[in-house]
């Protein structure tokens, strides 16, 4: 292997946020909100820092992957402890070279050492279906606010633990650490090095 996984470091956070901000930029709305939404995840109680994950090439830091936690509200009134992920992102540089799926089966192994029994988040089927995710409708679970019928096919779960959905029908919520000001992610920004931002083809906000 010509890379290494290991805990996120306090000192790598300004690293790790840049990578966010870089990978992330201009592809789902004019600039991003991720390396801020990941500024803000850290201080939730949320957040699992024992599933907080840098990948590293030749002493730089490449790729990086977060866990929260989340739950199901279950249609028979219970709450199912779940998780949630991202952001997760590779280098520009080497995007599309394996080393996304390499760090998220990694860190998936991880949560299902700790014995968290599923992961339910918004991502591309056509990647993320390679590393076991599936629709989460076939789970029996509902994307909160999404109106029946409309389009689910960006909500994907995967199980960690064989069977634990087993019997659960329900909604997800995204977490509240996901949510942020954009006046508040505006001023973070300016912390760093300025970049255009575009509005393109293919983005959703």
């Amino acid at each position: 292997m010509d890379f290494i996984i290991r805990n996120e470091r306090t000192e790598d956070s300004g690293t790790v946020e840049n990578l966010v901000r870089e990978s992330f930029w201009n592809v789902y709305r004019p600039g991003c909100l991720e390396h801020f939404v990941l500024h803000e995840m850290r201080h939730s109680p949320d957040f699992v820092p024992e599933l907080d994950y840098v990948m590293e090439k030749d002493g730089e830091i490449i790729g990086q992957n977060v866990f929260v936690k989340a739950k199901i509200d279950a249609d028979d009134g219970r709450k199912i402890p779940i998780l949630t992920m991202g952001p997760i992102c590779i280098s520009n540089k080497l995007k599309r070279q394996g080393y996304g799926k390499k760090l998220l089966d990694f860190t998936l192994e991880k949560a299902v050492s700790l014995g968290y029994g599923a992961v339910c988040f918004e991502g591309n089927i056509d990647f993320y279906g390679k590393s076991g995710f599936d629709f989460a409708e076939k789970f029996g679970i509902r994307y909160a606010g999404l109106p029946e019928g409309e389009d689910a096919s960006f909500f994907l779960c995967k199980e960690l633990i064989p069977g634990y959905l087993d019997g659960v029908t329900g909604e997800y919520s995204t977490p509240e650490c996901y949510f942020v000001d954009e006046k508040d992610a505006e001023a973070f920004d300016s912390l760093f090095p300025p970049k255009e931002k575009l509005k393109l083809p293919g983005q959703i906000f």
